[in-house]
């Protein structure tokens, strides 16, 4: 089943926290425990499967615990801390080595995997009419396209979008849906990373697009050749 995660975190946090990136939830018992404080004994605000991806974040003064914003399937918002012993970072798995990369065009190779990831300009013109302006009561914003919540442009036009991303994997190539990307603008092509989970032949894609308020990380997940789900967050 593919699913879409956003993650929202208050900008006023960030400078609390020496680093931050995706991670996989990795317990034998099938979950985690979401704490209220950085202490195994502070109240349990919530419990997150084992395989949820999260951006998380360390504290300067606490290594063994990290910092985790995360929403359930009840769409509720939940903060708290999770021991750093039972998570995966994705960054840790093994690397897709980079065969060539620019502004545009970024190409991942080894043995049986090949990604292709492409952005290009947008016009803004000709797609205007997808556009959508949410009223704010005290001002309006033009936040949606093609229904779905825009990310990366902080309310200015848009630069350049997705052309797309292909995944070949054991023979089959895969294209990220349209729809799962159409959204997503001002790419950093030349932030693309690849990262593959050869245990559970699971390909993670992870990028910084944007920059400034506009800012956000987008991490897609592809599991045995399917397109899985992707998680957005704004890390800043």
């Amino acid at each position: 089943m593919k699913t879409n995660k956003i993650i929202l975190l208050a900008a006023a946090l960030s400078f609390q926290f020496s680093w931050s990136q995706f991670a996989k939830i990795v317990d034998k018992d099938g979950y985690v425990n979401l704490r209220k404080e950085a202490d195994g004994k502070s109240d349990i605000v919530g419990k997150i499967n084992s395989d949820e991806i999260l951006y998380l974040f360390s504290p300067e003064d606490n290594k063994n615990w990290l910092n985790a914003d995360y929403t359930d399937k009840n769409g509720k918002n939940l903060s708290g801390y999770i021991h750093s012993s039972r998570v995966k970072y994705i960054e840790s798995y093994r690397s897709v080595p980079v065969v060539s990369i620019n502004e545009n065009k970024a190409v991942f190779n080894s043995k049986n995997i090949t990604v292709t990831i492409e952005s290009e300009p947008f016009n803004y013109k000709e797609n205007k009419k997808y556009f959508s302006t949410t009223d704010y009561k005290d001002y309006k914003v033009e936040d949606k396209f093609k229904g779905q919540q825009i990310w990366g442009t902080d309310g200015t036009i848009p630069q350049t979008h997705y052309k797309s991303i292909s995944v070949k994997m054991g023979g089959k190539t895969l294209l990220i849906p349209s729809k799962e990307i159409e959204n997503l603008f001002n790419i950093n092509t030349e932030s693309a990373a690849c990262y593959f989970d050869s245990e559970h032949e699971t390909l993670y894609i992870n990028m910084v697009n944007s920059d400034g308020a506009g800012g956000y990380a987008v991490l897609f997940t592809i599991e045995k050749g399917v397109f899985k789900g992707k998680t957005l967050i704004i890390p800043f």
